[in-house]
């Protein structure tokens, strides 16, 4: 493949590392992104010591570095802060993060309903229902909602208006649960 390609597929790359990382954050996607970074950077390094064709060329591969680099940065700096006893917590083997919010599919997963449920108690909403009886809530919504808009996957999520902490519901069309 000629430079020109192969900045172009950098390019694409870290396009698609930026989306599939957005898509981590969101729930939508249960691990980061590793190999399309390491994919990145292996290629970034190989265009490194390639023979450029020009000054358009430096330039483009500097940009793509640089943007790298700050991607890079901002998306360790977010996974670090989440993992630090932020908003987000492991439950299952994938992450939680009831503000940004918790994508049920097909079923509502037991854990993840546990995670909502103990976040409305840590802000001090004190429900007057137990684990049970919410998650029957969360499945008779993701249900109606799912039904109503033809979605596939429903989130909920925690969220703080009025100084009153409300569960919020949307559908999603991807995502997994």
């Amino acid at each position: 493949m000629d430079i020109e390609g192969r900045i172009e597929r950098v390019e694409d790359d870290l396009r698609l590392f930026q989306v599939e990382f957005e898509r981590f954050f969101r729930g939508e996607r249960a691990t980061p992104p590793e190999e399309i970074r390491q994919r990145v950077l292996g290629d970034l390094r190989n265009l490194r010591t390639a023979k450029l064709q020009g000054v358009a060329d430096t330039f483009r591969v500097s940009q793509l570095e640089a943007r790298f680099n700050s991607y890079s940065e901002l998306f360790n700096r977010r996974t670090r802060d989440f993992e630090m006893g932020g908003r987000r917590r492991v439950v299952t083997g994938t992450y939680v993060d009831v503000d940004r919010g918790v994508i049920f599919g097909e079923r509502v997963d037991q854990k993840a309903a546990e995670a909502l449920y103990r976040g409305l108690h840590r802000r001090g909403a004190e429900p007057r229902f137990d684990l049970e009886t919410f998650q029957g809530y969360l499945d008779r919504q993701r249900e109606a909602i799912r039904a109503k808009t033809g979605c596939s996957h429903v989130q909920f999520r925690l969220s703080d208006e009025a100084g009153r902490t409300k569960l919020k519901a949307k559908p999603v069309t991807t995502g997994t649960s």
